[in-house]
């Protein structure tokens, strides 16, 4: 009975092990993509009712400002920036466009915005946010 394996059998896994890392590592970067500009959406979503129920709890006007570099709510111009994180340029997601403030109105209702989009994208991978007139958010 022979023990191990030959020179040829070790090439020949070698090549098939390669030839599959070949084939899914594009996969798997597009895969890390979609998750990346997933997530930034959701966290224009999250920030989004935020805001809004900030706005209701307060009975105050609060101004959410979408920036490529962060994402922040101030609950009027006197007492500054109550709640900010990172934007989505900091997970490496572009955000297309400059900075657009939404303001909502003690009552949770927009004002002043009419359809705010935010296309988020890296890589091949891409999502688009709405905000319409009404404050509602749809994420295609």
């Amino acid at each position: 009975m022979r023990r191990g394996s030959s020179l040829l059998e070790l090439l020949l896994a070698l090549a098939i092990a390669g030839l599959l890392l070949g084939i899914a590592l594009p996969q798997f970067g597009l895969f890390r993509d979609r998750l990346a500009v997933t997530e930034e959406a959701g966290r224009i979503a999250a920030a989004h009712r935020r805001a809004r129920i900030t706005a209701i709890l307060y009975s105050r006007p609060v101004t959410l400002t979408i920036d490529p570099d962060s994402l922040s709510i101030a609950v009027d111009a006197d007492s500054g920036i109550s709640w900010s994180t990172p934007g989505p340029s900091a997970h490496g997601v572009t955000l297309a466009g400059g900075s657009r403030p939404i303001t909502f109105s003690p009552i949770g209702i927009t004002t002043g915005v009419s359809n705010a989009t935010f296309r988020l994208t890296r890589g091949a991978a891409s999502r688009t946010v709405v905000v319409s007139r009404l404050g509602r958010l749809r994420v295609f």
